[in-house]
Order: C-alpha cells, then structure tokens, then sequence
C-alpha cells in the first residue's frame, strides 16, 4: 500500500503533520489541492452529509468503507480514516482493518469507547475495558496485510475517568502495538503537555473549535510535541455555514447574484473536479 508507507515516511519526517478532516472526495480533492500532505476522514462528518444525524454511533462500517473508497480514489495523499470502535469485538476490528486497507485507507483510528459510540467532545461516553482494548489493537495489528498500515488507538478515559486513566491506558496501548495514541479532549495545555511527555511513540491531537480542548496552531501544538493534528470537522461546519447563509439569501431575495463572489465561478468548480481531463480522455476512447 503505497499511501500507507508515504504516511509511514511522512511521521519519521521533522514537523508535525496536519490533515484536515473531509467527509467526501470534493473537499478531499480540495484539501490536497491547497497542499496538505495528508487529510482525516471524519466519521462525524459522514454521519453529518449522510444521514444528516450526530456523531452517536449511526454510521456503519460498510458505510465507511464506500466513503474511504471514493475519497482515496480522488486523491494521492495519505487517508487517515475514523474506524470508531471497530464497529464491535475484536473479530469487527479485524474485519473493518481488512476492508479499510482494501479501500486504500493508510491508517485506521479506533477507540476504547463501548457501543453506541458518541462525539468525544460530548457527554454520556462509555468506555471498554483497558484489557479489551488491548485485544483490539492485537487484532488490528494482526489483521493488517500490510506492515506499513498505521493504527491509531485512541482513549476516552479522560472525560470519564480522568486524565490518569486516560494516561494509563494510553501506556497499555503503546505496549501493545499502536503506532500512534490519541488522548481525546484534554482540558488544558498542561494536561496537553503531560500526554505528550509521557508517551514514547507519537501522538496526535484533535482540534474541535468549541471543543473541550484548547485551540491552539499548529506551530504551537509542534512545540508542545504532538506529531500529528487532525482539524476534523473545520470543513464540514464551514460548509454548513455557507450554503445556510446563500440558502437564506435566495430565499430572501429570489438571486444568488449577491453570492457570486462567494463561491467557486463555474470554470473553477469544473478545474477542481479535473473537467479538462476527463473530455481529454473521453475524446481519446470515442475515437479510438
């Protein structure tokens, strides 16, 4: 899996990595056409364009796994996809890894959270038992068909049983094989800095604006020591925010002419899906 080593490649580099979150293959082409070298496919936000329901454990693996496919078709930057809790035991995760690396997914996140899962900034978060988590990462390392595919274990612990919990299990699973942790919604930089300090392999922060998180830049989560950033549902929510506001204005006023300015002209839409490119290559075939 090419992607899976480029993301590889990408964590043993200086810096840290940003991947802005993208729900379908149009923001995605958008995000590696602004340069990003790496993007977070959100189960949020497809629980969002899709059923147009919360993140509360809706969203199906398979409905994941069609999601990732598209998106990983569009473009040729590393896919880091939202796995949720493996969509059940150990046996799920192993399935899921399988389906994720088929689609052509370069690392998988899954997290300790029982079913239904929900938003880690939200309230009411169950957790699995350390031990089982543990399974479930041994599962997911063994499933994978590619040495190169990365597996992110994330922990909850902290909304619910503290930071020490949350710190504890992060230890446990390192131990066991998870080539990156990703501590859910610390509450301050301090306890930001105490993630990072303590863990030895990388770790990856999520930038939720309105979150329990501090939203800090990336310059600054670099120097608290993270090596990864995913700014999962930036897009999605500006997107929301824009087609309420023509929404509204058409409605109030009959015309999008106000808007113009405001949205891609027809030519640039049509250079973003790489309209050019397909007539090119339908002229080709048609003649031959």
């Amino acid at each position: 899996m090419l992607q899976a080593k480029k993301l590889r490649d990408l964590l043993t580099k200086e810096g840290i990595l940003v991947a802005p979150g993208a729900a379908d293959a149009l923001v995605a082409k958008i995000i590696e056409k602004t340069g990003f070298q790496a993007l977070y496919l959100t189960g949020a936000g497809v629980s969002f364009t899709t059923l147009g329901l919360p993140d509360m454990g809706f969203i199906t693996m398979t409905e994941m796994v069609a999601r990732a496919e598209n998106i990983c078709s569009a473009v040729n930057i590393p896919v880091i996809a939202d796995g949720d809790n493996g969509y059940g035991n150990a046996l799920n995760v192993m399935r899921t890894v399988r389906a994720y690396e088929r689609a052509g997914v370069a690392a998988i996140q899954l997290e300790d959270q029982a079913f239904p899962k929900r938003c880690g900034h939200l309230l009411g978060k169950q957790l699995i038992s350390r031990q089982e988590m543990v399974g479930k990462i041994k599962a997911a390392l063994d499933a994978r068909t590619n040495h190169h595919f990365v597996v992110i274990a994330r922990t909850d612990a902290r909304a619910v049983n503290g930071l020490e919990d949350a710190l504890e299990r992060a230890a446990a699973y390192a131990e066991a094989g998870a080539d990156v942790i990703f501590v859910e919604a610390p509450e301050s930089i301090e306890e930001m800095r105490r993630i990072t300090s303590a863990i030895r392999v990388p770790t990856l922060a999520n930038m939720v604006e309105g979150g329990k998180t501090p939203l800090l830049s990336v310059q600054e989560l670099e120097q608290i020591g993270y090596k990864i950033v995913i700014f999962p549902n930036t897009a999605i929510r500006s997107l929301a925010r824009a087609v309420s506001e023509v929404m509204q204005e058409l409605y109030a006023t009959g015309t999008t002419r106000g808007f113009l300015e405001r949205m891609f002209t027809f030519q640039e839409i049509n250079e973003l899906v790489e309209l050019n490119k397909m007539q090119q290559l339908e002229k080709r075939y048609m003649q031959e």
